[in-house]
C-alpha cells in the first residue's frame, strides 16, 4: 500500500522539477510498463486504458470550458502530454490500492 501512495507522490512531485513534456511522459511510461511487468494481474492494463481515456475526455473538457488551464510548452488537446499517462497509472494503483484495502479487512482478526 505504501508503494502505491509512494509512487504516485513521487510522479507527482517531479512535474515541476521535469521540464520536458516528453521527457516527463517518457518516465512515467517507464514507470507504467514497471508496474506491467512486475504486475501479475493483466486486468490492470485495462484500468490504466479506462483512466487515460476516461480521464483525457474530462480534462479537455476541463480546459475547453475554462475550468483549469495550464502553463506547459507541450500540450495534446490542451492538456500536458503526461497527463493521461498519470490518469491512467493512478487509476490502475486505485485499483491496486482497494485490492489491499480489501484484502487487509477480509484477513482473519487475532483475538
Amino acid at each position: 500500500m505504501l508503494f502505491i501512495i509512494l509512487s504516485i507522490l513521487l510522479m507527482v512531485a517531479l512535474i515541476p522539477y521535469i521540464t520536458s513534456d516528453f521527457g516527463l511522459g517518457m518516465i512515467y511510461i517507464s514507470v507504467a510498463a514497471a508496474t506491467f511487468l512486475l504486475g501479475k494481474d493483466k486486468k490492470e492494463v485495462l484500468f490504466f486504458v479506462l483512466g487515460f481515456v476516461l480521464l483525457t475526455f474530462a480534462e479537455v473538457w476541463f480546459v475547453a470550458t475554462g475550468v483549469e488551464t495550464f502553463n506547459r510548452d507541450t500540450l495534446f488537446l490542451g492538456i500536458p502530454l503526461w497527463l493521461p499517462i498519470l490518469w491512467g497509472y493512478a487509476f490502475m494503483m486505485i485499483r491496486r490500492g482497494i485490492h489491499a484495502l480489501d484484502d487487509l479487512l477480509s484477513a482473519p482478526q487475532e483475538t
